[in-house]
């Protein structure tokens, strides 16, 4: 860390997204939040630094309360259940929090309602009445999650309160055609309820200031870009209340049956967790959140920016009391082989049955996540990766080149440190470049750029790896055994600073390496010095730091996602709609059409406007195919066109029937089309 900084800050407060405790950790929360956040706070303790480690799980909100519905449970017992599950995940993968907290937590309740007075009582929130869905036989205001119908933008039927799963259409229920609630399968009432906001578009001077002039240099930019737009559109009142019986109640009298919105309280875990950790170690608490000398950093996912951008600062700021994030280093998308992650159809790999199946080798997966970080862009996880990574870059060069060194320490010196006799060029320079590496590590480090980093600190392994191979201590030994001391303790000398620098990246190695060299003090500072290791200083004999990933094991990781989505395939194929008639199916003029030209409609990510000739006149089509079809691979295509179907605006343009596709269980789309060339307008019957 520089100068200027460690005279600013002297603590530091690194938080780590609150996982949502419906479900275990994936390789993906992994690449995205906890490794980069594990590897900075690693690496700020062995610089000496006083620094504080937070997550908990975030144990609220709907999904929550679906889950425990369709298991027929208690909201508590599915959150007990999968913050015990996350909670030894993490830890036996070496994330080390200083504190796990959790949001069902009573310490964080009453943090989260004394927040939430506190801005009521400064007058933050605005009071709105408005009518909302409610459903009479359950009993209850539904929630956007618990109302789907007919997306009135694409028509699919399947679309929820808050977005069209299908066209990516951000909605309101009351868009929704033909809603219906997800407890009853009824059709829901509007009623009247009260909520209160929080009025951000008040703040955007505030947050123009702070985001775009004070960090437009040092926030990533995918945060600062994503922040930007935000802002630019014009920012609205967000409600900070729900009607939900799961949650922290609302502290004003009068206000049964409503909580906290989960996206209001959980950011609010930190500080409670916080807290937790301040009373059990009985340590002054308020001092990591607000005294200017600490420095505040979220790591999150791109999916939480606002979040912890916009909102939960200015929360922060309006309570008065409280410093604002100097950082928020959020990540993209890691993909799994090629495709996205979906938790729903179980195409992940799940931490806690990694570590079942691949016993010790936590190491293994830290390294190949930071080495495939999604940092500025998404980015791709294959176990033919993972096994290349392990065999061609940890055994072949880390674990060789520490291999090497002590077996042949142990075989010409007894397991003794030899002493230097004589430097020669190649000594000096290798020497030289050892010197380097904490610095150019470290900077990395500080300025979040971790796979640069690991990449960095494995050029060090490089380095004694071709050190050693080209001295060739096991040819000279019988004639020239001086030569071979000098050889080994500059080999020695680079293990030790290997074990350093990569216990950030490599935790579990990094103590193993230090076990066998026989250090335990030294932190980061020490790195790269040419005496860690003193002449006569006994090493431990050497152990195997990794071992070779054979075909059959990646062979078989790859045959169990295929195996998971082939039954996910079978369990998702669409039951048949009800019988219609034949007089019903007749009046459907189904057509052969020709696609004429097409291009994306502006602002969305699904839709394409295309022009088609139906045989009888040209018109306009919009269809919600763009993620699956580029606008120029259409052109010309001949498909089957719903041609009597009622139009509709989409986004603003007329939309004159329906092209005809068909949609596999994993929800992608394709083309249907008549298996010879007919003429534009011939009918289907």
């Amino acid at each position: 860390m520089s100068k200027e900084e460690s005279k600013k800050y002297k603590r530091h407060t690194v938080t780590a997204a609150l996982p949502y405790a419906n479900g275990p950790i994936h390789i993906g929360h992994l690449a995205g939040v906890y490794v980069p956040a594990d590897i900075y706070v690693r690496y700020l303790r062995l610089r000496g630094k006083d620094v504080i480690f937070i997550c908990g799980s975030d144990e609220h909100g709907v999904p929550i309360t679906i889950k425990a519905r369709q298991e027929n449970k208690t909201p508590q017992q599915i959150v007990d259940k999968y913050h015990e599950l996350i909670k030894d995940s993490f830890s036996e993968f070496g994330i080390s929090f200083d504190v796990y907290s959790r949001t069902s937590a009573k310490i964080h309740h009453e943090t989260a309602a004394s927040m939430f007075l506190k801005l009521y009582k400064n007058g933050e929130f605005i009071e709105k009445e408005s009518e909302q869905y409610y459903d009479v036989e359950s009993r209850q205001f539904l929630a956007d999650r618990y109302i789907v119908g007919t997306c009135p933008h694409c028509g699919y039927e399947k679309a929820y309160g808050d977005q069209c799963e299908n066209c990516g259409t951000s909605l309101s229920p009351t868009e929704l055609i033909s809603p219906r609630s997800m407890l009853s399968g009824n059709k829901p009432v509007m009623k009247k309820t009260k909520h209160w906001y929080l009025p951000l578009d008040k703040h955007e001077d505030m947050l123009r200031k702070w985001i775009l002039e004070s960090h437009r240099d040092d926030w990533k930019p995918n945060v600062y870009g994503q922040c930007k737009s935000w802002i630019d559109q014009g920012l609205q009142p967000r409600a900070v209340t729900r009607d939900l019986d799961w949650g922290v109640k609302l502290p004003l009298e009068g206000t049964e049956g409503k909580v906290l919105y989960v996206w209001f309280d959980a950011p609010i875990g930190y500080i409670s967790a916080t807290r937790e950790w301040g009373e059990s170690e009985g340590r002054d608490w308020e001092k990591y959140w607000k005294d200017p000398e600490s420095k505040l950093v979220h790591f999150i996912g791109k999916d939480n920016i606002v979040f912890h951008c916009i909102i939960f600062p200015v929360m922060l700021k309006t309570e008065g009391s409280f410093i604002l994030p100097d950082n928020v280093p959020a990540n993209e998308f890691l993909n799994l082989e090629g495709d996205k992650i979906s938790t729903s159809r179980n195409w992940a790999v799940w931490l806690h049955e990694y570590l079942m199946e691949f016993p010790g080798k936590q190491d293994v997966l830290r390294y190949v996540l930071c080495a495939a970080a999604p940092e500025t862009k998404d980015n791709d996880f294959t176990w033919r990766d993972f096994q290349a990574r392990n065999n061609n870059e940890l055994l072949a060069i880390f674990g060789n080149f520490v291999n090497r060194t002590l077996v042949l320490t142990h075989k010409y010196f007894d397991g003794r440190v030899p002493e230097i006799t004589e430097l020669n060029d190649k000594d000096r320079q290798a020497l030289d470049e050892m010197r380097s590496f904490p610095e150019v590590i470290g900077k990395n480090i500080e300025k979040y750029r971790f796979r640069e980093a690991l990449a960095h600190m494995m050029n060090l392994a490089r380095l004694g790896n071709r050190y050693l191979t080209e001295a060739e201590p096991w040819k000279i030994f019988k004639h020239n055994p001086e030569r071979v001391k000098t050889i080994l303790n500059i080999s020695l000398q680079i293990s030790a600073s290997l074990a350093l620098l990569s216990e950030p990246f490599l935790p579990h190695t990094a103590a193993r390496l230090r076990n066998m060299l026989g250090i335990a003090g030294p932190g980061w500072e020490e790195a790269g010095r040419d005496d860690l290791l003193a002449p006569g200083h006994i090493i431990n004999k050497a152990e195997l730091l990794f071992e070779k990933i054979e075909d059959a094991t990646v062979e078989h990781q790859v045959k169990k996602l295929l195996k998971s989505r082939e039954a996910n395939d079978a369990a998702n194929i669409a039951p048949l709609k009800e019988t219609v008639s034949f007089e019903d199916f007749g009046k459907m003029d189904i057509r052969t059409a020709t696609i004429l030209d097409a291009e994306k409609v502006p602002k969305t990510k699904k839709l394409i406007k295309m022009t088609v000739d139906s045989g009888l006149d040209k018109r306009t089509v919009v269809s919600g195919i763009a993620e699956y079809y580029k606008p120029e691979e259409i052109a010309g295509r001949k498909v089957l066109l719903l041609a009597n179907l009622k139009s509709r605006k989409i986004k603003g343009i007329e939309s004159h029937g329906m092209i005809l596709m068909a949609e596999n269980s994993d929800g992608s789309l394709s083309f249907v089309a008549p298996e010879k060339d007919f003429g534009n307008g011939s009918c289907i019957s």
